[in-house]
């Protein structure tokens, strides 16, 4: 089974591109963060954040390109998946990506953004 599940936050802007003139996608950088500690004999281990390329495509793309921005806390439900390129340099490189099956957004909407919309 390939399940991926994560809450972080948008490290920036989602990038949006358009294949085929009308199938949307999105590229979102998530970053997530594991809690530091202290141990018992007063060591202590620091915050870890791990940054994670999330891909969302068709109806996930444009709730995106909508409604998510930098700083925004995201939980994503998805698949890992690998490709392989070549840099600039001629080596060949591997990026790993989550494909976003499901998308829920954490992040409230100020009182104000709610009063520009009813508004309208």
């Amino acid at each position: 089974m390939n399940k991926i599940m994560l809450i972080g936050n948008v490290g920036r802007d989602p990038e949006i591109r358009y294949v085929d003139a009308d199938k949307p996608v999105a590229r979102v950088s998530l970053a997530t963060t594991e809690r530091g500690y202290t141990l018992p004999n007063g060591t202590v281990v620091p915050d870890r954040t791990e940054w994670h390329n999330v891909i969302l495509w068709n109806q996930l793309a444009k709730i995106v390109e909508s409604y998510v921005h930098k700083g925004d806390k995201l939980y994503i439900e998805g698949r890992m998946r690998y490709r392989t390129y070549d840099d600039q340099q001629g080596r060949q490189q591997k990026v790993a990506e989550i494909w976003a099956d499901n998308i829920e957004l954490l992040t409230p909407k100020s009182s104000s953004a709610a009063v520009n919309t009813e508004n309208q």
